[in-house]
């Protein structure tokens, strides 16, 4: 990219003030329509730019610090973060310079600093691209990185950051013959039978997406229905059924779903998929907790989270986020767990999961569920899956996954999973 892409680095840029300033996801921006101006390439070039700046943000920071002799303000420091990474990952060295001088010129606040940046970036140009790769992996930030370090290890958290900084394939979800799938996208199949394809390029060109034959789960994220075995004929309610995955392995099963979520623009996003996918399910937009139909064989509680399991594919997340809100979140998985036992029949069963890495949102949550609903029993054969390695397996009862697992397959998101059994 070079002086001919100063709107993607502008957006790019942008982007990263809005993360890293005001909080805001990456998703939340391009769901508001932040790039619905820019032309197609211009678009992704930007996303690309700002994924990649955030998941080496601390190699960055790093290489950066012996030219400054002090942080300089935001909108300096990205754009110098940005240049780094362009520098020193093959980006024309003219092009790069003369972008980010001209994005910190540009504003009124940091205009006398544009001497600065020319200065660092052509140092960071001349011995940048020989060192970015020997580099140490990006570090965590450190309010996330303290619980990680707690929870699983110095080495485990070490593991999980080598994870995050070499992104995600695309894992696709077959509706019928998942080899056929594979064969059909160039992918391969999972230990667990998801399709992981390298290299995808837009997933609406891969062979199948028209005619509705698989769609895009994590290969972790699609193993929490598959510890409910076979689901035919089985009333079953998603009660935090987006972005849909879930709905639509139920429905593929023969399950008679029934899909819950607050959104209105996200639950019209599970009907889309379900429409391609040619999938039947019952779609209801509100509060899980105000959901009161009663009588179900199994309710699927995907919860709200701090999705900390999902940075590999979401790098802004540890940068828009500091923990202050998961306190909350934690209540609120508790009293979503009460109330989703509420709403199965006696003997009925609850799959319980997060795309969480910490275990106060996952094994401590089914621990004190244990103790506030007497009776109430872990399936821990449940996890009895082809592919699922037994050591994943928690003492409680359910199943841990972390990024830094299946290395040689390119890893998984993180994620919690727990079937309960309601009392007969």
């Amino acid at each position: 990219m070079d002086q001919q892409g100063l709107p993607a680095r502008r957006s790019a840029h942008e982007m990263m003030m809005q993360i890293i300033g005001e909080g805001r996801l990456l998703s939340e921006l391009i769901a508001s329509g932040f790039l619905s101006r820019r032309d197609p390439d211009d678009r992704a070039r930007a996303q690309r730019l700002a994924t990649d700046a955030l998941r080496g943000l601390d190699r960055a920071d790093r290489m950066l610090k012996p030219y400054l002799k002090k942080t300089p303000p935001l909108h300096v420091m990205n754009a110098l973060r940005l240049g780094t990474l362009e520098l020193c990952t093959g980006e024309a060295p003219h092009g790069v310079v003369n972008a980010y001088v001209e994005i910190v010129a540009r504003n009124k606040r940091t205009a006398a600093m544009k001497g600065l940046v020319n200065a660092v970036l052509r140092k960071i140009a001349d011995e940048g691209p020989g060192i970015w790769d020997t580099r140490p992996v990006p570090l965590t930030p450190g309010w996330l990185r303290k619980p990680l370090v707690a929870a699983w290890g110095r080495e485990a958290t070490e593991a999980i950051e080598a994870a995050h900084f070499a992104g995600a394939p695309l894992d696709l979800t077959a509706k019928g013959d998942a080899q056929a799938v594979a064969d059909a996208v160039g992918g391969r199949l999972l230990p667990t039978g998801s399709v992981r394809v390298q290299g995808a390029g837009q997933v609406s060109a891969l062979q199948g997406y028209e005619t509705g034959d698989w769609w895009v789960q994590d290969a972790a994220a699609a193993i929490p229905v598959r510890l409910l075995g076979n689901v035919s004929d089985l009333s079953v309610l998603d009660l935090c059924a987006a972005p849909g995955g879930k709905t639509l392995q139920l429905a593929a099963g023969g399950a008679c779903v029934t899909a819950v979520d607050v959104s209105d623009r996200r639950m019209t996003r599970v009907s889309d998929n379900l429409d391609r996918t040619g999938l039947k399910a019952r779609t209801v937009v509100g509060d899980a907790l105000a959901f009161d139909e009663r009588g179900f064989d199994a309710v699927l509680l995907d919860a709200p989270c701090s999705a900390t399991g999902t940075i590999r594919r979401h790098p802004d997340l540890p940068y828009a986020k500091d923990g202050s809100e998961f306190g909350a979140l934690i209540d609120q998985q508790a009293a979503m767990i009460d109330h989703a036992l509420d709403l199965l029949k006696p003997g009925g069963r609850l799959l319980f999961c997060t795309c969480s890495l910490l275990p106060d949102e996952g094994e401590v949550q089914v621990e004190e569920a244990l103790g506030r609903h007497p009776g109430v029993l872990v399936e821990p054969h449940a996890a009895d899956l082809q592919g699922v390695d037994p050591a994943w397996r928690t003492p409680e009862g359910g199943l841990r996954l972390r990024p830094d697992y299946w290395p040689e397959h390119g890893g998984m998101d993180g994620f919690y999973i727990a079937v309960l059994r309601k009392p007969a």
